[in-house]
């Protein structure tokens, strides 16, 4: 049976992040190597939608089973043993597709934003993560854009600077058998926290996860 964690070793390359987007859950490596999980649509639990995640050396890192447990407006990105890192709810009475993501399993003083941006004029920019008062993101709160597409897990997430902070690639099993868009990779730089990454690839899934286009 083909193992869906990785073995492949991903070349470094430098960028620049929030202080609230890195944080002592990042598993990045001491020696300043990228994170590469292998990300699995599919939840632990039975009858259960969500996801699995495991690191380089196959074992799990996060995991989120909450998806059918009734209100698909919140979701709770857990750890391995299935302690709450991030809380991820969808803004109330919000124009746009708007999600807030909270520490642990608190709704108050939301660390972060993610917005679905719809641009016919750059189609490439797919959505845009915010903060308030951040002393490094530009005038308008944005710290990062996520351009590519979900939907064929191809994205890139940049900083302000347009650097590589994180990707979503495709996998291949050996022998270059695909895998299907239910596994795919998780690269993540040193300097942003695979937590966050994580997040960020669990918003994506809910702006598009069930959307049949391009994006």
């Amino acid at each position: 049976m083909t193992k869906v964690y990785p073995k492949v070793v991903i070349p470094t390359s430098v960028s620049s992040d929030q202080q609230r987007f890195s944080s002592e859950t990042s598993t990045a490596g001491r020696n300043h190597d990228p994170v590469v999980l292998t990300v699995w649509k599919k939840s632990l639990l039975f009858s259960c939608d969500g996801f699995t995640v495991f690191d380089n050396n196959g074992n799990l890192v996060f995991r989120v089973d909450n998806y059918a447990a009734g209100n698909k407006s919140e979701v709770v990105l857990m750890d391995a043993n299935g302690r709450s890192l991030l809380t991820i709810r969808r803004k109330r009475a919000s124009i746009t597709d708007n999600w807030l993501v909270y520490n642990g399993e608190t709704t108050v003083n939301h660390r972060f934003s993610v917005t679905k941006r719809v641009n016919l004029l750059n189609a490439k920019v797919i959505a845009h993560v915010s903060t308030t008062g951040s002393p490094n993101s530009n005038k308008k709160g944005v710290a990062y854009e996520i351009e590519g597409s979900y939907a064929r897990r191809c994205c890139v997430v940049y900083d302000d600077k347009r650097r590589c902070v994180a990707e979503i690639k495709r996998k291949e099993a050996v022998g270059g058998v695909a895998l299907g868009g239910d596994v795919f990779r998780l690269v993540v730089q040193p300097e942003l926290s695979s937590t966050v990454a994580m997040a960020l690839v669990v918003v994506l899934d809910q702006m598009f996860g069930g959307v049949s286009r391009r994006f």
